[in-house]
């Protein structure tokens, strides 16, 4: 009974806990509620496949995705287009918010799989 008590207490607290609503990485700042992503104190706009696609980078940073990955997860399973649609948008993301795009720090490619978002947290 007790171990039962202190499993719905923890359950409980971690309920009220939610979701972050902000995530921040390196200079990039996402708030989630407000769809709004903050570089270096500079507002960005993002398509809202981009900022979905940042946002699902963001939350899993070091995990490899593959276009595929991508294509369910940001874009639906019902998405019938081609898998190199996830490069266009990576290539128009990274153009905003890396640096120089052709070095990038955030998203990094993985040859022979597919993408992934920085674990490094001195980015």
């Amino acid at each position: 009974r007790t171990k039962a008590i202190f499993r719905r207490l923890d359950h409980a607290q971690n309920a009220g806990a939610g979701p972050p609503e902000s995530i921040t990485v390196g200079d990039i700042a996402i708030d989630l509620s407000k769809r709004l992503v903050v570089i270096k104190g500079r507002p960005v706009e993002l398509t809202a496949k981009e900022f979905d696609l940042l946002v699902a980078f963001a939350k899993q940073p070091g995990k490899v995705w593959t276009r595929a990955q991508l294509l369910e997860n940001v874009w639906g399973q019902g998405f019938t287009g081609y898998e190199h649609t996830v490069n266009s948008h990576i290539n128009r993301l990274r153009a905003k918010i890396e640096a120089d795009s052709t070095e990038p720090r955030y998203i990094l490619t993985v040859w022979g799989v597919g993408y992934k978002f920085t674990d490094q947290l001195d980015v």
